[in-house]
């Protein structure tokens, strides 16, 4: 008798040492209970509690088997181990004591919520849901159940109804900093920034040591283009938790996208360095060598080289077990996408990238066992289309909607992927026209799934390079025909897209040597379009500091389309015409819009001029203000190399004079292919001389530009209703549908 006191009063002193956090205290008294009664239950269960509480979970289920023993119809218990078995990644064993706790304990809230965690992790959402729902049944007050139903709510892409989950956690729990964080994860998704930022700035709060919260909004900060405040955030979340990879991996996306690569280069390793096998620290760190605004040319041509080296590298670097079995998460994550900006031959360089992306997905795609379905090849042809960018956007604009609204939905269903958070009237639209309308956030297999049930016999995709999901899936033989257009101009160098479609008026000759995929020029532009609805406002240009007496030459591209090679073509200009205004836009990363200033202003000041006088940054304009200004400039200077497409057609529509030097690659031939729809081919330079000779003529003749304007007016219709592309495009549909019934 005595020796059962002593051993119920040591429980009772290590229960209160637990309870007050003193774990290693309490742990040495349970130890000290099993020194007396080797099966002491009570002490058994207690230190699997605390050696889950300490993360030592071998240990605690160690314990927890041996108290189970004693007491087989301990519901607790059983609940208990399900926890040291779910963070073993034993998913299926700990279902099993999570269903044994159930069956001893049918009330049994808590066992209901943790088997839904379990099925969670399984990816088994929809019976998750339903173990939420018992458990909130049971209980309505617990408040974990309603967080972590608005977990799986989010999985499955129902993102009010997780906010609202989120919300009752926090009625019913006030100070609850993971509900608020998780909160303003779903808040980003809706694209509610500033609403996330509020969440996450509640959960500091509430818990100031939260680096997961800092490293959270730091990435809504990045998506706000407020990357100081973002790095700070950052630089916070890594003082809290030093030994935190993906916070500094995020750093470096951010310094990524700012331009400054050799610090976001220290944030990669840095990141490596604590975890090895981080493949998304290992992918950034390669995408890093393409810097997003070159200083000169050498350091462009010298990061194609170095970025050939990474893939080499990356391509050995993928091969333990470990890092293919993650590889699928680095893909897309960064993309090369600043290659297209240099006027060079990109089929060798995005081949190879093509290819390692396209292994480690494959090696996802046979871990999944997610394989193409026997088809049935019925009529209509089903044409799916992958695409983060089904609303107001320049791809939708110039590609995408003139093909949906014009092609014969008769012989065509049309099934949208929609792989974006945006919803506009453009979404509207899509929606009306579509047989089917799909979005699955960000679950890879939820997409493969979707793809494969809705048997789809084409899939397109219009802007490859621009969105990690839609990369992910165009990697993968997910339909019997897969085809790229120009949304990102360039070949998209994997081996899973078989064709590209571009259009005649835009491609060189003998340009199928550019491209991975089977090359498809459709007629004329290969688009459909109406002219535009926006009415004009007039700007006080005083207010924007352009001196209105001066040539106005608008420069509309962001700066990474002006490549260090041309800068000299500003400088010849600006000493030709001795006083003009080059109207560049102020990019919504600042710090991008400096580097090119600063690039510029020594361009000019080696010629013994100053930018300043010449060279005017403004804000981004709305559509009718910047239609307002192209009414009052004299000339549209084309981008060279990269060619700008939506703003010459809208410059065309304001009657503005376009000079453009034609493009090596379809890539620079936009605007050109434009001007030779409408038959003004004389505004088209075929070098960088004769591009500055056309500007000074046009600003410095005026009858020659009130011709060139008139010409514009009675001509530019000629660019709009052209059914040519849509019916091409429908034949070319029909015709690989029917190959693709031979081969499939």
């Amino acid at each position: 008798m005595q020796q059962e006191n002593k051993i119920f009063d040591l429980i009772d002193q290590g229960l209160a040492l637990h309870q007050e956090g003193r774990l290693e205290d309490a742990q040495l008294i349970y130890e000290l209970v099993l020194a007396i009664e080797e099966n002491h239950f009570d002490a058994l269960q207690l230190l699997g509690v605390l050696f889950i509480q300490t993360k030592q979970f071998i240990k605690a289920d160690y314990f927890l088997t041996k108290a189970l023993k004693i007491k087989p119809y301990d519901a607790v218990a059983h609940c208990n181990r399900g926890l040291a078995l779910k963070e073993l990644k034993r998913l299926e064993e700990a279902l099993v004591s999570y269903d044994k706790a159930i069956e001893i304990n049918p009330d049994y809230a808590v066992a209901h919520c943790n088997r839904g965690n379990a099925l969670r992790e399984l990816q088994r959402l929809e019976e998750a849901l339903v173990s939420y729902d018992k458990a909130i049944e049971l209980r309505s007050n617990l408040a974990e159940a309603h967080f972590n139903r608005g977990n799986v709510l989010k999985d499955l892409q129902r993102l009010e109804e997780s906010l609202a989950s989120y919300d009752k956690a926090i009625e019913l729990k006030p100070d609850y900093p993971e509900a608020y964080s998780h909160r303003g994860n779903v808040s980003k998704d809706l694209q509610r920034l500033e609403e996330a930022i509020a969440s996450y700035d509640k959960a500091i709060e509430l818990k100031p040591d939260y680096p997961e919260a800092y490293a959270n909004r730091g990435n809504i900060l990045s998506n706000l283009h407020r990357s100081e405040e973002a790095l700070a955030s950052y630089d916070k979340a890594i003082e809290l938790k030093p030994d935190y990879p993906e916070a500094y991996a995020d750093r470096g996306n951010v310094l990524k996208k700012i331009g400054r690569e050799s610090e976001a280069k220290e944030s990669y390793d840095q990141a490596l360095l604590i975890k090895p096998d981080f493949v998304l620290a290992r992918w950034g760190r390669a995408m890093t060598v393409l810097p997003i605004i070159p200083n000169h040319v050498e350091n462009s041509k010298s990061s194609r080289i170095e970025f050939s080296q990474e893939l080499s590298d990356m391509n050995s670097w993928f091969s333990t077990q470990e890092r293919l079995k993650n590889g699928h998460k680095a893909v897309g994550s960064a993309q090369p996408f600043y290659l297209a900006y240099h006027e060079e031959n990109n089929k060798e360089l995005l081949s190879t990238y093509g290819a390692l992306c396209h292994r480690l997905m494959s090696y996802w795609q046979q871990k999944e066992s997610q394989f193409t379905r026997p088809k049935a090849f019925n009529k209509p042809i089903v044409v799916g289309i992958v695409s983060h960018h089904i609303h107001q956007h320049s791809v939708w604009d110039a590609l995408t909607r003139g093909w949906v609204e014009q092609i014969n939905r008769n012989h065509f269903e049309l099934v949208f992927f929609y792989t974006g958070v945006i919803n506009d009237l453009e979404t509207k639209f899509a929606k009306s026209v579509a047989k089917d309308f799909i979005t699955c956030g960000d679950r890879l297999i939820a997409w493969v799934k979707a793809i494969f049930s809705s048997q789809i016999d084409i899939l397109i995709y219009p802007e490859i390079g621009m969105d990690p999901m839609s990369i992910k899936l165009a990697n993968l033989r997910l339909a019997p025909v897969q085809v790229g257009s120009w949304g990102h101009p360039d070949t998209t160098g994997l081996p899973t897209i078989d064709y590209y479609l571009s259009a005649d008026l835009f491609e060189p000759d003998n340009s199928e040597k550019f491209y991975t995929e089977r090359l498809v020029k459709l007629p004329n532009l290969g688009s459909h379009h109406k002219p535009s609805a926006v009415i004009p406002i007039s700007i006080n240009l005083e207010q924007l500091s352009i001196k209105a007496d001066q040539p106005l030459l608008i420069c509309p591209g962001t700066p990474f389309k002006y490549q260090p090679q041309y800068d000299h073509v500003f400088v010849d200009i600006a000493k030709r015409l001795g006083k003009c205004q080059f109207i560049f836009f102020t990019h919504q990363d600042k710090q991008l819009t400096c580097l090119l200033q600063e690039r510029l202003s020594c361009h000019f000041l080696e010629s013994g001029l100053n930018s300043k006088d010449y060279c005017v940054f403004i804000p981004w304009q709305p559509k009718s203000c910047f239609f307002g200004l192209m009414k009052r400039a004299d000339i549209y200077l084309d981008t060279i190399g990269f060619s700008g497409f939506n703003t010459a057609y809208q410059a065309i529509e304001c009657g503005l004079p376009i000079v453009t030097r034609e493009g090596r690659f379809m890539r620079g031939r936009l605007a050109s292919g434009i001007l030779k729809k409408i038959g003004l081919e004389e505004l088209i330079a075929q070098d960088e001389n004769a591009f500055v000779n056309l500007v000074v003529k046009i600003a410095s003749n005026q009858e020659y530009k009130s011709f060139i304007r008139d010409k514009i007016e009675e001509n530019r219709y000629f660019l709009y209703g052209d059914l040519e592309p849509i019916r091409a495009l429908e034949k070319f549909l029909e015709s690989a549908y029917r190959k693709s019934k031979l081969s499939y």
